[in-house]
């Protein structure tokens, strides 16, 4: 096997509520998987918006990462992301420019242009359909230009705290146009490729050839994320997986609820087809001991020649979710 050579690794955690658990005991499971990461040295650690999903407790993802952060000393924390659409930019940015004042130099505001949640969620959200079309792509730009002014600048309406404060700003997809949008801002890209894996090589060709230098970024930087769930043996990971499985499964018959615990059968559960939709969807998943991680990650690092690797993983039990990012860092450790 060819050299592989490492680059950073970090976590995506959307706060799963297991079945019988509260958002309470998530947070509690996040802190404790913030406070692992830093140990481990996981490079950053990101939490994502969700709206009217009872097994994702991370709706108020700034709130969530200032919790973490008070009670972490040096990790970078994040969003993967913020879902834009649902927010008047301005706010967004005093969020994370609060975020920024209180712990400086560890935090990324990742922003997503989807709505993350059904038609009556987005009403609640006051989402509303304006005829102004898509704005997507003034607003982040209209962030960046706050973020980077300079001493002394002081537009019209400006946010506070946050103006000129150079919070690290990302641009999240699962499709090509965010690709398209990072590569002519001249920003870094995440693609999440743990839920919708199909135009992953597309979307990082198109946004290194169109990449534009700007004063954030020289040259390209693609983040990929993925599954990862790892355990002592490949049949326990495969068993630990199921729980996601089971979560994929109840998505697509729009039945979204708390994280199911993991089963022994799941040809009991699922018909043919929700089976290989299920299967598409978590195509770019790791599953099994630390040997076979290891082998999926160098992998992952030959085919998209990511600049950065960021794991996810529903994981029904806690201790064992906190296992498994433990021998995804040693696996990786040991490429």
């Amino acid at each position: 096997m060819s050299e592989i050579n490492p680059v950073p690794l970090s976590l995506l955690d959307l706060a799963p509520i297991p079945q019988g658990a509260t958002a309470r005991d998530a947070f509690h499971t996040s802190l404790a998987l913030a406070q692992q990461a830093e140990k481990l040295g996981f490079h950053r650690y990101w939490l994502a918006e969700h709206h009217n999903m009872t097994g994702i407790a991370s709706a108020a993802t700034s709130v969530l990462i200032g919790y973490l952060a008070a009670n972490t000393r040096t990790l970078r924390l994040g969003s993967g992301g913020i879902m834009l659409p649902n927010h008047a930019p301005l706010v967004i940015a005093e969020q994370f420019g609060t975020l920024e004042s209180l712990y400086p130099g560890r935090i990324d505001l990742g922003l997503g242009r989807a709505p993350g949640s059904d038609q009556r969620t987005m009403m609640a959200l006051r989402r509303h359909i304006n005829g102004q079309g898509d704005t997507f792509a003034e607003d982040v730009s209209r962030m960046v230009s706050w973020f980077d002014a300079a001493q002394g600048d002081a537009p019209t309406v400006q946010p506070v705290p946050g103006l000129g404060l150079k919070i690290p700003v990302w641009l999240l997809g699962s499709s090509l146009y965010s690709a398209q949008l990072a590569a002519k801002l001249g920003l870094p890209f995440a693609f999440a490729s743990h839920f919708a894996p199909e135009l992953l090589l597309q979307a990082l060709h198109l946004y290194r050839e169109n990449f534009t230098p700007s004063a954030r970024l020289e040259k390209p930087y693609a983040m990929v994320c993925i599954n990862v769930v790892a355990a002592d043996s490949d049949n326990d990971a495969n068993f630990l997986f199921t729980s996601m499985q089971q979560q994929f499964i109840n998505l697509r018959r729009g039945q979204p609820g708390p994280l199911p615990a993991p089963v022994t059968n799941l040809h009991q559960l699922w018909s043919a087809g929700e089976q290989y939709g299920v299967q598409q969807a978590l195509s770019m998943s790791v599953v099994g001991g630390k040997e076979k991680v290891r082998h999926g990650l160098a992998a992952l690092l030959r085919e998209t020649q990511a600049d950065e690797i960021m794991i996810n993983g529903q994981i029904f039990d806690p201790q064992a979710r906190l296992h498994s990012f433990a021998l995804a860092m040693e696996a990786y450790r040991s490429l």
